[in-house]
């Protein structure tokens, strides 16, 4: 599994635009074949910023997400940040929940 994030930082009077095409793109993705989720955060403390979280169920179908006119769009919009972007690709091969909490704090649900 692969997690990805674009972050970055949109001016004002590009917001409206940049949040119009992320949530194009976002519905999308969303319905391509080896993508587990698509989402987009704006943080309301920063109203600059905003991040698109995608997580891909494997490399091949990530980098053809990556070659898709989507991703062009989403590279375009990386282009109206005030800052250069960060963009993040983490390989997950670990999933745990609840029971990590539980191992730490010594309780067991049974």
């Amino acid at each position: 599994m692969i997690h990805t994030t674009v972050r970055m930082m949109i001016p004002p009077q590009k917001r409206a635009e940049a949040l119009q095409i992320l949530n194009v793109i976002a519905e999308r993705t969303r319905i391509q074949p080896g993508c587990l989720s698509c989402r987009i955060y704006h943080d309301e403390q920063a109203e600059a910023v905003f991040m698109v979280e995608e997580v891909w169920e494997d490399q091949e179908h990530l980098d053809r997400h990556l070659r898709s006119d989507d991703y062009r769009n989403m590279l375009f919009v990386t282009e109206m940040s005030v800052e250069p972007p960060e963009i993040r690709f983490r390989t997950v091969t670990d999933l745990a929940g609840l029971e990590i909490i539980e191992k730490a704090r010594g309780c067991s649900r049974e």
